[in-house]
């Protein structure tokens, strides 16, 4: 267990209102107990660290100047907001993040009023931030929006989307660029703070007004002359000139570690007649914590881990991951085939593709933070010839639905989808839940949908997929380790829409899609020791369904169970309508479907998630007795 650090300072602040009782030299001692604290926390729970560590400073400034939460503060992502939830409210839970019945490891509304938007997905906040401002405009209040919104999420066109609307919220929204990459900085040095601290001052907008009047009316040529003039000065000094024309002030760069220029600039920014203001600030991801300023990804994501050395945890070594299977099959598919090629919305190494990079680097995009974009591009590349997968987690492929209908399936593109994290994903909770994805994907015309039971169907499923050019194609895997199972050494390219009997029986009939594969082998043993015959299926589709095989399961057992790692609306829906429509259900079969419950499941680990949306081998059995009306010592009682 690690020790808590000693935090005299942030002792005497549990909210805000308390934090702007303390006076401005006070505040550099409070970001270090604030630090000290969030890594000590971390190290208890594992979680995000880097994010969090690199705004530290900006988190307690923005809450000393502005006035939370009747001003909203609005967290892109919300994965860097750990020092936040320990300045309002909720230090006294901070070791309960990501746990079951704990704190979530990003904003979340029903858990603080100084949460005002939820968000786990990138490159939201400018436009929730957008429609708070404007709705106090609209009612007259004098609340301000300020959304942080880091370099990262600024590649996705949803925020220009939103930049390019907010001239009318005036001076109610304050966006605040964190770049934490220093990709678009300028060094930050004494001449740029002082810059930003005259730039964002009343007098220097109110003069900025006037010369604006000025050229108004001087003859047309003058006037363009002059609004040019200034926004190259600007842009020269500040790199201004795009926000600019996107009708925001620009006021940065400045250190977003140094509470000198913070506090005054965003007074500043606070009081300014004008707006909306865009202030740029640059930070350190993994500040003032050398373990995490030395790693590559800065302690990105962290296992629970010693605060002294900064050792993480390690899992036990067991099989591998879903992921790095995905990873390995797709290299051996690109070394077969030229043609092949790999797409990511800035997860590669989340997906397994920076794998593939070392092997095949000018054959991987990584388009930033931009899932519509990809979906279209690797339509484009599939239309010119190539094999292109487009590998994006479950719930981030959700941002692109409308591409992967109008762009991929209505023109019938041999796109390939490797979603990972599909399923329940534990600690990160329902905002990364792959939860429906089978439901979305297979009511598509033209696209094939298939979901791995284990490691090896992984690997022929990643074939089959590179081999399949006569449309879209998917393929789902969860988050985590497979079973151990040996793996192939060769992978087999699969029948489209084909399944396979995993066991043979004769009253109960189980089919299953993806990796419940095994607790259904499971409820099998425990069925048959209760003297049930039982049939176990992996239909490994879920479009096109194996017709043939559910309609010999249905016509000749007593009970049907389906079961999934998806919402409502995916396989057991689809088999259902099979039924309907083939009559299958006509002469007193008792068919039942298991699938996640309508709900959003909050984190907790992921075996206890599936026990609570009924989705183990003790479900699937109480399922099929309950249909059965046996009783506890398996006796039949029909009626």
């Amino acid at each position: 267990m690690n020790d808590r650090p000693q935090t005299p300072l942030l002792d005497q602040v549990a909210w805000p209102s308390d934090l702007r009782k303390l006076q401005p030299e006070q505040l550099r001692q409070l970001a270090d107990e604030l630090r000290a604290e969030t890594i000590a926390a971390v190290g208890v729970t594992g979680g995000h660290l880097g994010s969090g560590l690199g705004v530290v400073e900006l988190t307690a400034a923005i809450h000393y100047v502005f006035d939370t939460p009747d001003d909203k503060l609005i967290w892109d992502v919300g994965h860097q907001c750990y020092p936040h939830k320990i300045l309002t409210g909720r230090r006294d839970r901070i070791r309960t993040l990501r746990q079951g019945g704990g704190l979530s490891g990003f904003t979340k509304r029903a858990e603080s009023d100084y949460d005002p938007f939820g968000a786990a997905h990138s490159s939201t906040s400018i436009s929730a931030a957008l429609g708070f401002a404007i709705a106090n405009k609209m009612q007259d209040k004098p609340g301000k929006a300020i959304a942080v919104i880091g370099d990262g999420a600024m590649s996705a066109g949803m925020a220009y989307e939103a930049m390019n609307n907010a001239r009318d919220a005036g001076n109610r929204l304050v966006v605040i660029l964190n770049d934490n990459d220093m990709s678009i900085a300028p060094p930050v040095g004494g001449l740029s703070a002082y810059l930003a601290r005259l730039v964002s001052s009343r007098e220097f907008l109110g003069l900025r007004d006037l010369a604006r009047k000025l050229a108004r009316k001087l003859p047309r040529p003058l006037h363009n002359a002059a609004r040019k003039t200034d926004e190259f000065a600007r842009g020269m000094a500040m790199g201004g000139t795009l926000f600019e024309e996107l009708g925001f002030y620009y006021v940065g760069p400045i250190d977003g570690h140094n509470l000198d220029q913070l506090i005054p600039v965003l007074e500043n920014v606070r009081d300014a007649a004008q707006g909306p203001c865009l202030v740029h600030v640059v930070t350190q991801k993994g500040k003032g914590y050398a373990p995490a300023e030395a790693a590559a990804d800065k302690y990105h994501g962290v296992q629970k881990f010693d605060v002294i050395t900064g050792t993480q945890d390690k899992a036990p070594p067991g099989p591998p991951s879903y992921t790095n299977v995905f990873a390995q099959a797709l290299i051996a598919e690109a070394q077969r085939d030229p043609a092949v090629c790999a797409i990511t919305a800035a997860m590669p190494s989340g997906t397994g593709l920076d794998k593939f990079q070392t092997v095949f680097p000018d054959r991987i995009f990584d388009v930033g933070i931009a899932e519509q974009h990809a979906v279209t591009f690797a339509a484009g590349l599939a239309a010119q010839g190539m094999r292109p997968f487009c590998a994006i987690y479950s719930t981030f492929l959700q941002r692109a639905y409308d591409q992967v209908v109008h762009d991929v399936a209505i023109q019938n593109l041999p796109v390939r989808f490797a979603i990972d994290r599909a399923g329940l994903v534990g600690a990160d909770g329902s905002t990364h839940a792959g939860s429906f994805d089978v439901t979305y994907l297979a009511t598509l015309p033209n696209m094939v949908v298939m979901a791995a039971a284990d490691e090896a169907e992984l690997v022929h499923m990643v074939h089959t997929c590179a081999l399949h050019d006569s449309g879209p194609i998917a393929v789902r895997y969860p988050r985590g380790n497979g079973t151990g199972i040996a793996m192939p050494q060769t992978p087999q390219a699969l029948e489209i829409g084909k399944g396979r009997i995993m066991r043979e029986g004769r009253q109960v009939a189980i089919l299953s899609l993806g990796t419940r594969l095994e607790e259904a082998m499971k409820a099998a043993d425990a069925l048959e020791a209760k003297g049930l015959s039982t049939t176990v299926a992996d239909l490994r589709f879920a479009k096109p369904l194996d017709e043939a095989l559910i309609r010999k399961l249905l016509t000749s057992h007593d009970v049907a169970v389906t079961i999934e790692e998806g919402a409502i609306g995916g396989l057991g829906a689809h088999v259902l309508t099979l039924a309907s429509d083939l009559g299958l259900i006509d002469n007193g079969l008792k068919l039942r479907t298991l699938r996640l419950p309508d709900l959003f499941q909050d984190q907790d680990k992921p075996e206890r998630q599936y026990a609570q949306a009924r989705l183990d081998a003790d479900a699937i059995v109480d399922t099929v007795l309950t249909a059965l009306r046996h009783n506890s010592v398996g006796s039949e009682a029909r009626a």
